[in-house]
């Protein structure tokens, strides 16, 4: 009676198989992804000269870490000179955030009036810019701040994100730029920059 219950109630191996789910992952096309984390660390390659009749606004960021276990990663996509290189034609939604940590230098704290620390041009803009066989960079995206900075508060901090899909071609390229580069605080968890292939 008991080895009847048992052979009625355990399936045998060959029913276990069909109903377990394959938990081999089906080989699909190459994931195609990259996210970027800032680093203070600065670039061993020097940037790319610029011509004279570029329009790229702001100061381009460099230094981004590629290879940081846990943090960063490059998938089927390289990164050369602080700019993201596409290998494969498609719509992409590129992302970027830019923390920016504001502190009055010391010998300026107590020379000036308040209304001349308003005055003062304290603006912060992130630009995402793609090169194509045009000449000339061309704007994605930009997204702005104009912050207060308290003359009393030790420091300020604030971050720009911004996020969008983009078709992008074959060997374009895809770069952060700035204004005020030096409030910028390439810390890994706040200063990124990514994309990934959506379709």
């Amino acid at each position: 009676m008991i080895l009847k219950t048992y052979e009625e109630t355990i399936p045998t191996a060959q029913e276990k198989q069909q109903s377990i789910p394959s938990l081999v992952r089906e080989r699909g096309p190459p994931r195609v992804a990259a996210h970027l984390t800032g680093t203070r660390r600065r670039s061993n390659t020097p940037p790319l000269a610029r011509s004279k009749n570029e329009k790229a606004l702001g100061q381009k960021i460099n230094s981004w870490e590629s290879s940081r276990k846990g943090l960063s990663f490059l998938n089927n996509l390289h990164l050369r000179n602080g700019e993201l290189v596409i290998h494969q034609t498609g719509f992409y939604y590129i992302y970027s955030q830019t923390y920016f940590r504001f502190q009055e230098p010391e010998e300026i704290v107590g020379t000036i009036s308040k209304e001349e620390n308003r005055k003062r041009n304290k603006q912060m803009v992130q630009y995402i810019y793609k090169y194509t066989s045009y000449p000339d960079p061309i704007l994605l995206m930009k997204s702005a701040r104009n912050s207060c900075w308290s003359k009393d508060s030790e420091y300020g901090l604030y971050s720009i994100y911004q996020g969008g899909i983009f078709e992008l071609k074959e060997n374009d390229r895809i770069f952060v730029s700035v204004t005020n580069e030096q409030l910028i605080d390439m810390d890994q968890e706040a200063s990124f920059f990514g994309a990934f292939l959506v379709g």
